[in-house]
């Protein structure tokens, strides 16, 4: 399925770049779904974290469909050759030394771009971890942008990005609502690191990493 992505979104590359990181999802097996909102800002969501493979699954699906997409590292990652590998990637250095946390930081880089799309992974960890961090939501509603969640199903190999979702209630309120569409769409290339909120949703036991077996 071909994807769309409308002028206001924010991008990157071109033909042959898109291109090439849709022939490589399509040689790895795996198939896009959804739709890309016309938007020029967004916190990007992705989920579930189980596997390194899902880093490089989201890397291709962001050239494949051109995404210009930023991730908030740690500065102490931007050193040598590695900080110019990062910064062509969109990643965006978090000053340790700054008295603004990582959202605060993420809210100033909404503020000074007129475009801008944050890429998060909210459950932080691939350990089976016991709660999604709230980080996103709280950026989302500070830069009044909408979350676009986007599911990894190692299942059915496809990748399907959802409605933009736009806070209103609060965290506790409109989180189920999210959680339902990766409950619906996604399935973890590790089970066993799948974390607690996904794994109820889905009727699967979970295991804190505390007690699992080596």
């Amino acid at each position: 399925m071909t994807i769309k992505v409308g002028p206001e979104v924010p991008r990157r590359g071109n033909w042959f770049s898109r291109f090439l990181g849709l022939a490589a999802l399509r040689i790895m097996g795996w198939k896009l779904e959804g739709e890309v909102p016309n938007l020029p800002k967004m916190v990007m969501i992705g989920a579930p974290h189980t596997s390194n493979t899902d880093g490089v699954i989201a890397l291709l699906t962001l050239t494949a469909l051109g995404l210009n997409a930023g991730t908030m590292i740690k500065d102490s990652a931007f050193k040598g050759v590695m900080g110019v590998i990062l910064r062509w990637f969109g990643a965006l250095s978090v000053d340790r030394n700054s008295p603004k946390g990582v959202v605060e930081q993420s809210i100033d880089a909404f503020k000074s771009r007129e475009k801008f799309l944050l890429l998060i992974a909210p459950e932080g960890t691939r350990s089976a971890p016991s709660a999604w961090k709230r980080g996103f939501y709280h950026v989302a509603v500070a830069a009044n942008v909408p979350v676009l969640p986007a599911a990894c199903n190692y299942k059915t190999k496809r990748i399907s990005l959802g409605p933009p979702f736009y806070p209103k209630d609060g965290f506790e309120a409109d989180f189920p609502e999210l959680l339902a569409f990766f409950r619906d769409h996604s399935a973890p290339c590790h089970p066993e690191g799948l974390s607690k909120p996904l794994c109820e949703a889905q009727g699967i036991p979970w295991t804190p990493k505390a007690t699992q077996k080596d």
